[in-house]
């Protein structure tokens, strides 16, 4: 009898839950009409360059592909009960951004200026956003194939930041958390550096493809996190739980992949300058994966195929900042330096700060996007990007020292405000981690009754 009366429970709740999901979606639907033609809008064609706009919609696809990649990346790292929770988490931030972005993230990253700080609403809904090309930003593709392009980057960051309290985060807090952590870091961060009126960028700033925007926001944030999660109950296999290699290297060879459209694509034209990205980015990512190889050799007496996989997008992370400002000899010294100083800031992490970012977020992507950033005011060249500015290396050290601003303002502020946003998550009695006996049982079966693996 109670196990009828539990089923009928059971359905009562589906079915207004799904009427819940119905209501919401008509709802929006007669919305729809306030919005007519708001993102379409009169053009020239003849201002839109094909080639430009095929380069771009490609790019936005490669970038895309990134966030899945994180999953498959982070998935082969964690415990074999873990697996599924983690490219879930992934899958499901790339729903949840790709939403918030439309609705207000776009407006508060690109819109008009709010005192260098934030943009407006002006662009709520992509209203204004349509066939013709925003001139602020790029000028021959729509601007709507920009605002996707940047979308995919919002959608990345918030995806890296997982890995620091993977088997333990409490997942309906983790939506929270992201649609909180989008909308009041990553969205003024990307107004900072990439609007023209953003405080940083107008301080002279250099980050090319988010090396301080993704990387830098997502590292520190990730270490708040970890703060305030918590250690994991079990921490007596950290650093030998990685349940599945070829996951992990299947994770960053796509992400290599990717980073293509991600650095590349962000000279936003099928041009030179994103010739010397795309090749600056590949030549970091292998020369910070030999670096790797190496260090964990002499570490550990044998070459690590995680060593090579996680070295790549170390490389990855540190070139990215510095991509469209530098050249192919400068970007085999990023390579190694990214790579030998995301090394030891794990070697560190692990051995001398008692925190357990799982993943080493922090390491990889907060210190491998701060030597990026950094490094782009010691190598950059106004002969590669003539809209950016030589570096201290060719003659001018004031931009080392805006660099070394950027840093701070990005790294602090994503810490704090990360940290904030958690303390309120509890203040209103969401808790931060599952159950003990949950994370004891694993996240796969115990959330999400879908175990990756049937023994």
């Amino acid at each position: 009898m109670e196990q009828i009366l539990e089923k009928k429970d059971r359905n009562v709740f589906f079915f207004i839950h799904l009427a819940g999901w119905l209501l919401l979606g008509c709802i929006v639907g007669l919305w729809a009409s306030r919005f007519a033609g708001a993102s379409a809008g009169t053009y020239d064609p003849t201002a839109i360059s094909s080639g430009d706009t095929a380069w771009m919609l490609a790019s936005s696809a490669l970038v895309m592909i990134m966030t899945p990649a994180v999953g498959f990346f982070y998935g082969g790292m964690v415990s074999a009960k873990n697996v599924v929770s983690v490219i879930k988490q992934s899958m499901i931030i790339l729903a949840l951004v790709s939403i918030q972005w439309v609705v207000v993230g776009y407006s508060l990253s690109f819109g008009p200026d709010m005192k260098g700080v934030i943009g407006d609403l002006s662009h709520f809904g992509l209203r204004g956003v349509g066939f013709a090309p925003d001139p602020t930003y790029a000028s021959t593709i729509p601007a709507l194939v920009f605002m996707i392009f940047q979308a995919m980057f919002a959608v990345i960051t918030p995806a890296l930041i997982i890995g620091a309290f993977v088997q333990r985060i409490k997942f309906s807090t983790l939506v929270v958390f992201t649609l909180l952590w989008a909308t009041l870091v990553y969205d003024p961060i990307a107004h900072w550096v990439w609007s023209p009126n953003g405080w940083l960028h107008a301080l002279g700033a250099l980050d090319f493809a988010g090396g301080t925007v993704v990387h830098m926001s997502a590292g520190f944030s990730a270490l708040a996190a970890a703060l305030l999660v918590g250690k994991r109950i079990d921490t007596k296999h950290v650093g030998g739980t990685a349940n599945n290699i070829p996951f992990v290297i299947l994770g960053a060879a796509l992400l290599w992949f990717g980073w293509f459209g991600f650095n590349a694509g962000s000279a936003l034209t099928a041009g030179p300058l994103a010739a010397s990205a795309f090749v600056v980015t590949n030549i970091a990512a292998a020369a910070s994966a030999l670096t790797w190889v190496a260090l964990s050799w002499a570490e550990t007496k044998k070459p690590s195929a995680m060593a090579a996989a996680i070295g790549a997008v170390c490389g990855l992370v540190a070139i990215t900042p510095a991509s469209g400002f530098v050249g192919p000899v400068a970007s085999i010294a990023i390579g190694i330096l990214g790579g030998g100083i995301t090394y030891l800031a794990v070697y560190i992490r692990g051995r001398a700060i008692k925190i357990d970012d799982t993943l080493d977020v922090w390491a990889g992507h907060g210190i491998g996007g701060l030597a990026g950033a950094v490094l782009t005011g010691v190598f950059a060249e106004k002969a590669i990007n003539a809209g950016g500015a030589n570096g201290f290396l060719f003659g001018n050290p004031h931009q080392l020292v805006v660099q070394i601003v950027a840093v701070a303002a990005v790294g602090v502020y994503s810490f704090g405000a990360t940290w904030l946003i958690l303390k309120a998550l509890t203040w209103v009695r969401l808790p931060l981690r599952v159950s003990a006996s949950a994370e004891t049982e694993g996240l796969d079966t115990a959330v999400h009754g879908e175990p990756a693996y049937r023994f």
